[in-house]
């Protein structure tokens, strides 16, 4: 599953690209996505121009007219491809999750624009897209996630507060989506493995010091894999041929059998399961 800035990228991509424009026409091949696509969703978007296109943790939202808002979520496989009318479409992903190239099968959304069409692809239909009526809406729908790393709001008094007196795991609660928004499997091992702090330690054990290096190298390796195009876990391009940089600073994840990168460390990264998710770590860095 994408995690923040790989859906950061589709959404800088698609923010490029269909800002103020206006849609043409809509085509819906298949309604039955994780929420099903409502009958009035083409009258949300026909004849409309784009304001502007935003996110919140792994949620995409699109700006319309009159308040409207549109929210989409890729799921495990969904995709956002950008196909023009009169050029050669070698790579039209707008991120660089899953495959570079239009799929034949599992189209099941289009936007048509003047010259060009946005495709959502999603061959498992774990996606979804949700249309909002008003801006308070559009709040208390994300009312039950916690801040983004880059919030205000998540700072050491939250995050240690927070964490008094709970006994789960530190992996745990940086995948809890209702703590903070938008950190998944990828990045809670780097983040981790950065702070120096051990995946499975109980984060009533954590010191203030401990928590405001979970918050500033949350935003620090979040903001590099951004700056870096996200990450290209199966070495995929995006519209322009570019791949995602940030598998090639991973120190931990799916480093299994390797030797540490820290200075002066001779141990080999491990790997547990947590949670039925795969947790790498060094045991000699990370206390």
């Amino acid at each position: 599953m994408p995690e923040l800035p790989e859906v950061e990228i589709v959404r800088q991509s698609l923010n490029k690209k269909i800002k103020q424009k206006k849609v043409k026409k809509v085509i819906i091949r298949n309604r039955n996505l994780r929420l099903k696509i409502p009958l009035n969703f083409g009258t949300y978007f026909l004849n409309k121009k784009i304001i502007k296109v935003d996110r919140f943790s792994k949620y995409i939202i699109i700006y319309l007219p009159k308040d409207n808002y549109c929210i989409i979520h890729l799921g495990m496989s969904g995709t956002i491809h950008v196909v023009h009318n009169k050029l050669i479409n070698k790579y039209t992903n707008a991120s660089f999750y899953n495959s570079p190239f239009l799929p034949k099968k599992h189209n099941h959304v289009e936007l048509v624009f003047e010259d060009f069409k946005i495709i959502y692809n999603d061959p498992r239909r774990f996606g979804f897209f949700q249309l909002i009526k008003n801006n308070s809406d559009l709040i208390k729908r994300f009312s039950h996630l916690g801040p983004e790393p880059f919030d205000e709001n998540f700072n050491l008094n939250y995050v240690y507060s927070f964490f008094k007196n709970k006994s789960k795991d530190i992996k745990n609660y940086l995948l809890d989506q209702k703590f903070v928004s938008g950190i998944g499997n990828i990045y809670a091992s780097e983040i981790l493995f950065l702070s120096k702090i051990n995946p499975l330690k109980k984060v009533k054990l954590l010191s203030k010091k401990e928590c405001q290096k979970i918050i500033t190298n949350s935003r620090k390796i979040l903001l590099k894999a951004i700056s870096m195009g996200g990450s290209s876990i199966r070495d995929f391009k995006d519209t322009s041929g570019l791949e995602g940089g940030f598998q090639n600073e991973f120190k931990v994840y799916q480093q299994e059998g390797v030797q540490c990168k820290s200075v002066g460390c001779s141990d080999f990264i491990k790997k547990k399961i947590i949670s039925n998710r795969s947790t790498f770590f060094c045991d000699s860095c990370q206390k």
